[in-house]
């Protein structure tokens, strides 16, 4: 049974951004992020398919310097923003897990079967 769960006003994350968050769902924690891009957002969870660690360096920093892509960390494996893809690095080919994101009255909800 798919849950919501709210994660922010839709103006906390600034266009070309990304801001982490994490919840307690009925399986466990979700680390996930959100991207605004073009006034839309794109939800993923938070963790590269190439070594399943934490995608940011520094808190919120999901993006590369030109707020382009999604770029993770620690290989610096890059990922397009719209449908998570790796279009660079050791995991070219894969993707990000997705997460089904909406604006309810200008607030960002999280909805999962998690």
């Amino acid at each position: 049974m798919t849950k919501h769960y709210p994660v922010c006003h839709k103006e906390d994350i600034p266009e070309n951004g990304s801001k982490g968050f994490s919840i307690e769902a009925r399986s466990g924690e979700i680390d996930f992020f959100v991207v605004r891009k073009n006034n839309r957002y794109f939800a993923y969870v938070n963790s590269c398919p190439h070594t399943n660690i934490n995608l940011e360096w520094v808190a919120d920093q999901f993006l590369d310097m030109n707020h382009e892509l999604i770029q993770c960390s620690l290989h610096g494996a890059k990922f397009m923003i719209e449908d998570g893809l790796c279009i660079s690095g050791p995991c070219l080919g894969k993707k990000l897990k997705s997460l089904d994101i909406r604006i309810e009255d200008d607030y960002l909800q999280l909805f999962t079967d998690y």
